[in-house]
């Protein structure tokens, strides 16, 4: 399980409020319309009429692909874990809705580490990713737990 690309980093290089920050991601009308109509196809996602007589008054991204967003940008820029993000687990919520022309950057931070009792070649990082937009407005929070590798001994 130690195979990873140079420069990444493993748990044991971790520590409680170590930051990251990813590049930007600007999402689109036809990014929105085209995720909804194919995993969300709600009103308020894919007809910009409709959408403005819903508790968002007007077109706004599915929470799943604002999740989606962040997950690419945490994996393209935003953290750089050996073996990759490896997902056991976490909490989700959206505070603020994503519209058409949001730019969306990713910010992290590690809240804690578990090293592993029955797999010492393993553990948890648990990091807490905040999604905003250019305004400086939260549309995510993700609180994940990440099964990193550890570095191997000698």
């Amino acid at each position: 399980m130690n195979s990873s690309t140079p420069g990444r980093l493993f748990l044991d290089d971790l520590f409680v409020g170590q930051r990251f920050t990813s590049g930007t991601h600007t999402i689109d009308e036809a990014q929105i319309k085209a995720f909804a109509i194919q995993f969300d196809p709600q009103p308020f996602h894919i007809d910009e009429a409709k959408a403005k007589d819903t508790l968002f008054g007007g077109l706004a991204a599915s929470g799943w692909h604002t999740a989606a967003i962040t997950m690419r940008l945490n994996v393209e820029t935003g953290l750089p874990f050996a073996g990759g993000l490896v997902g056991a687990g976490g909490e989700i919520n959206w505070p603020a809705p994503t519209r058409p022309g949001d730019t969306l950057h990713v910010e992290s931070e590690v809240v804690e580490i578990i090293p592993s009792r029955s797999k010492p070649d393993r553990g948890i990082a648990v990091v807490l990713s905040s999604t905003i937009n250019q305004h400086g407005e939260v549309v995510q929070n993700l609180k994940a737990k990440l099964v990193l590798q550890r570095k191997a001994a000698g």
